[in-house]
């Protein structure tokens, strides 16, 4: 093992010829690797998003190199832009069709807040409809910005138990959101 370097290795027991871990570390560490997004994009947060998965920022290079435009074929649902009242039974629609386990960014201003609409016609956060695990701020915000906010997301992932979505504590913040 020592000819090998493991960069994002779990902690567990080395030797010569073998590795031991928990299977909760090893599904974590593939499953924040091999994420397939969901990119949700109304507005300029997009037009950063798609720089962001140009040859300069190369987003590919973390394990999500595919781009899902399925719901049933994403488990990542990346919100970018100014989501209206209108479209907020469809985002959660999307929502509803992806599969456990699934994670949500909010890209920008807009999809975190509201941004500058405070108009009657503009949903103020997507987190009134949809539960949200990493906000990445900006207005639009940057490709760097949308790069440490993925990084977060693939944190959270690897560290994320495989019984927290059995959880008295996760069923309860779903039906607060009205999703059951």
């Amino acid at each position: 093992m020592s000819d090998i370097n493991i960069v994002d290795a779990p902690p567990g027991i080395e030797g010569s010829g073998f590795f031991a871990t928990s299977l909760d570390k090893v599904i974590g560490l593939a499953r924040s690797h091999s994420l397939w997004p969901l990119p949700f994009a109304t507005s300029c947060c997009g037009i950063e998003f798609m720089a962001t998965m140009g040859s300069h920022y190369d987003f590919g290079r973390f394990g999500s190199e595919r781009l899902s435009f399925s719901p049933r074929q994403a488990d990542l649902l990346m919100v970018m832009g100014t989501i209206a009242k209108k479209m907020s039974p469809v985002l959660k629609q999307v929502y509803l069709q992806m599969a456990e386990p699934r994670w949500v960014i909010a890209v920008g201003a807009c999809a975190s807040s509201g941004g500058i609409f405070d108009t009657y016609s503009v949903l103020q956060g997507i987190d009134e409809i949809i539960p949200v695990d990493v906000y990445v701020p900006g207005c639009p915000p940057r490709p760097e910005a949308i790069l440490d906010g993925f990084g977060k997301i693939q944190e959270l992932v690897k560290n994320e138990s495989g019984r927290r979505r059995d959880s008295d504590q996760y069923k309860e913040m779903l039906a607060s959101y009205g999703i059951l």
